[in-house]
């Protein structure tokens, strides 16, 4: 896989062993591989990431939940914070429609479509907005609420069956393409 080129940017765990902030939060962020690129650690990291960004709020929650579950985990906790990027606010919108159609389909609700939001409030004031939106919510909430777990939940394992299999396939051909390499060589030595 690409770990010449990752490893460019990330810290070696004798950097961070030896940072004082770092030093401060425990030797739980010293395991090794929340640092270490191999596959296990960086397909968990990538479904850790892909969970914790369909959580609900900005980027810093998402990040703390993601970094959270990577060091409970022992996952590469750099790329599970990175992969919540995936959900921003070009991808925002078809990701919680998704959701809330996967959320209908889970529930059996036969309504077929998103409920609209078009409330007649051209001589109300804020409240009455408010109210409006918080009941078009409620309508939205239940499908919504099922869900953005349940979304989760196959995006992370679609997203660590994916990685393993690419780093896997990644390995294959490479001992092939060494293998290839090291028979040209023997033929062109004889």
């Amino acid at each position: 896989m690409p770990r010449k080129f990752l490893r460019k940017f990330l810290p070696s765990h004798a950097a961070i062993s030896t940072n004082r902030h770092v030093a401060r939060l425990g030797s739980r962020l010293k395991h090794h591989n929340l640092w270490h690129l191999h596959r296990r650690s960086v397909a968990g990291g990538v479904a850790v990431g892909m969970f914790a960004g369909l959580i609900p709020g900005s980027n810093p929650v998402q990040f703390t939940a993601a970094a959270l579950l990577a060091i409970a985990l022992r996952l590469n906790l750099p790329i599970a914070v990175i992969v919540t990027l995936y959900s921003n606010p070009f991808t925002i919108v078809p990701l919680y429609y998704l959701a809330f159609r996967l959320g209908q389909q889970a529930l059996g609700d036969t309504s077929g479509s998103l409920p609209s939001f078009t409330p007649n409030l051209d001589d109300q004031g804020l409240s009455a907005w408010i109210s409006a939106a918080l009941d078009w919510l409620t309508s939205v909430g239940k499908p919504l609420l099922v869900g953005l777990p349940l979304l989760a939940v196959i995006l992370s394992a679609i997203s660590y069956v994916l990685v393993r299999g690419g780093w896997r396939c990644y390995v294959v051909w490479a001992w092939r393409k060494r293998r290839r390499d090291r028979s040209r060589k023997a033929a062109i030595r004889s």
